[in-house]
């Protein structure tokens, strides 16, 4: 299986609610309570600084994604933000890597200097070993940080990478 890491064009949305709201359903990884529908996913990815999404070249299909955005404002807009999605059939696939690594590139060609995580969930082993791999550093722990669907907290971590 080919995969191509593209930008997202409008007709990728829908596809791409159905991966985001899944990971939201899990509860273990996003700290967004909702789930999109068609507007309001047409919304929030409509406002992100750039979307892109993993496509399985032979069948066309959406597999993952990404979104890129600020994280903060003014004297700290130069720090990004990013989510990953990876839809639970095709994971571990190394579709995550290749995420996470055109969102290094595509961060810098936006003009974000820092790429900042500010919520990994400790028990988010596979997440935490790749970041580490492609370099990031991990900066700290936050006690009890994430409320996980079982109704438990659990620990985050904040990472960051140089672009």
């Amino acid at each position: 299986m080919e995969i191509n890491i593209r930008k997202a064009v409008k007709s990728d949305y829908p596809a791409m609610v159905e991966i985001w709201n899944e990971v939201v359903e899990d509860g273990i990884a996003f700290p967004q309570l909702d789930l999109l529908d068609e507007n309001s996913g047409a919304e929030f990815f409509g406002s992100q600084t750039y979307c892109a999404v993993a496509e399985n070249t032979e069948s066309h299909e959406i597999l993952g994604l990404y979104i890129l955005h600020p994280n903060n404002v003014g004297r700290c807009g130069h720090i990004c933000n990013a989510s990953y999605a990876v839809k639970s059939s095709a994971r571990n696939l190394h579709i995550g890597e290749k995420l996470v690594s055109d969102c290094l590139v595509q961060g810098k060609e936006k003009g974000f200097k820092i790429l900042q995580f500010n919520a990994v969930v400790k028990s988010n082993l596979s997440a935490r070993h790749l970041y580490k791999k492609l370099g990031f550093v991990e900066l700290g722990t936050i006690p009890n940080g994430f409320l996980l669907q079982s109704g438990d907290y659990e620990d985050i971590v904040i990472y960051y990478h140089t672009l």
